[in-house]
């Protein structure tokens, strides 16, 4: 709506400043920063009132479906979208992906896989597990040829 850029508005605080004055220009900011707060919830409740409005009047049903009847092979393939976003957060979730028919082939690779994948998070954390523990073992033995050279230092001193 307005296009204010940085000079604009570098001209606008140097007028304020002459003839506002340095005193009482914190006090004019704020008014002018509550005016807009003001102006701004305004607004927001304009806008919330008429989306409300809308929705009573079941202006985004038409909406939708005067996009349907304007382009309905995109329609069509929201749909598909939507069952394939649904299909693979099935499968991602270790949900069966053959829902209606556990022992169709789909079915019983589905559980297999969920199954393997199961078994390799296992081992995975196992080895990870293992890791740290060898590093944490290996840290300790250092510190302890540490401490002891220290000792002996001390000890020849």
């Amino acid at each position: 709506m307005f296009d204010l850029g940085w000079t604009e508005l570098l001209v606008i605080g140097i007028v304020a400043l002459i003839v506002v004055g340095p005193k009482d220009l914190p006090v004019l900011f704020r008014n002018v920063g509550r005016w807009i707060g003001k102006a701004r919830g305004m607004a927001r409740e304009f806008s919330k009132a008429m989306n409300e409005a809308a929705d009573e009047a079941g202006v985004s049903e038409i909406t939708k479906g005067i996009k349907a009847a304007t382009n309905p092979v995109n329609t069509a393939m929201d749909g598909v979208k939507k069952a394939a976003k649904d299909m693979t957060s099935d499968i991602t979730s270790g949900v069966d992906a053959a829902k209606f028919d556990p022992d169709s082939e789909t079915g019983k690779l589905a559980k297999e896989r969920a199954e393997q994948a199961k078994k390799i998070q296992v081992a995975t954390a196992r080895a990870a597990a293992e890791r740290k523990a060898r590093e944490a073992a290996e840290a300790m033995a250092k510190a302890e040829e540490m401490e002891a050279a220290l000792k002996s230092e001390t000890d020849k001193t």
